[in-house]
């Protein structure tokens, strides 16, 4: 079986372009030649990475969107196909997180994460795998991927991020999908989920670029100030760079590789997942490996919540 190779010309989208892994995976585009066509929800900082792509002589689209919103990835892939055609990889991107006890979660906070990362990924399959499909029918020689990234927050459920973990779980089941339905009608497009664990970027502060309309009326309970200060924690200590993982991706796009994990060794908790599920065993504490840190997150939650209650 055949699969892309990258090559100077092509063309790449890429959703949350202006930091963190887009920011990385624009980047190794360009170094490669690839056209680029970008889109982020922060203006100044798109603006600023687009000056700098260009810099480097390579072509690139940049529209300010929003991927929650269909007529925003719509207008992109009207852009895409305008300015280069149908694009050879799609890389459905944009994040956000949030955490806290899941019955805690407001309906604007469910709106908000399953709106990006859910939402966002649905509409660009949507608007863009017909574009691709299209270029294959007419180009025996044309190939095509789609990359939607998930996180290892997709193969596991770690208490007190349950609408990440939700939508991180709906990314999964979404890519196992399309790969299984894109081998029903065409050799020349395939697809990959990145599952990356803790890796620093900007997702922790992803509340930052929240939508007025989406914001909650009430202050943010114990349990979600507790989740942001752990994933903060988490998520700037990692080793593995988000250009380590850029790098995965495109060489998993090149071999045709669908699981991409940055940490393959976390693996370990997801398959005592599956052996609870085929054994039908009550769910294993996710924390097992690390006792430390379940206990730590009990601690914190117990002592905030003292804290409130003698306010």
């Amino acid at each position: 079986m055949s699969y892309l190779k990258l090559e100077a010309g092509q063309t790449a989208v890429i959703t949350g372009a202006a930091s963190g892994f887009g920011l990385e995976l624009a980047r190794l585009a360009a170094s490669k030649g690839l056209n680029l066509v970008i889109t982020d929800v922060q203006r100044e900082a798109l603006d600023k990475v687009t000056a700098e792509l260009t810099a480097t002589g390579v072509q690139v689209a940049a529209l300010r969107g929003d991927v929650s919103r269909s007529e925003d990835v719509h207008a992109l892939a009207e852009m895409c196909q305008e300015r280069f055609g149908a694009p050879n990889i799609v890389i459905n991107n944009a994040g956000v997180a949030h955490g806290g006890l899941i019955w805690e979660h407001s309906q604007r906070d469910w709106e908000w994460v399953l709106g990006v990362n859910l939402w966002g990924v649905i509409h660009g399959m949507r608007h863009f795998m017909p574009l691709m499909l299209d270029a294959a029918s007419k180009d025996a020689n044309w190939r095509g991927h789609m990359v939607n990234v998930a996180s290892m927050a997709g193969l596991v459920n770690t208490p007190n991020m349950g609408a990440y973990n939700v939508s991180k779980h709906a990314v999964v089941s979404l890519s196992e999908t399309l790969y299984q339905d894109l081998a029903l009608v065409s050799e020349q497009i395939h697809c990959s989920v990145l599952c990356p664990y803790f890796v620093p970027t900007s997702i922790h502060n992803s509340h930052m670029n929240r939508p007025a309309e989406l914001r909650s009326d009430s202050k943010p309970t114990v349990s979600q100030m507790v989740a942001h200060a752990t994933s903060t924690k988490a998520v700037t200590s990692g080793k593995v760079t988000a250009a380590d993982v850029a790098a995965m991706v495109y060489d998993a796009i090149e071999k045709g590789q669908f699981y991409i994990y940055s940490h393959p060794e976390a693996l370990a908790i997801v398959k005592t997942r599956m052996d609870d599920i085929v054994s039908g065993r009550n769910p294993s504490d996710p924390f097992a490996a690390k006792p430390e840190l379940g206990q730590q997150l009990r601690e914190a939650l117990k002592a905030g919540l003292k804290t409130a209650q003698q306010k």
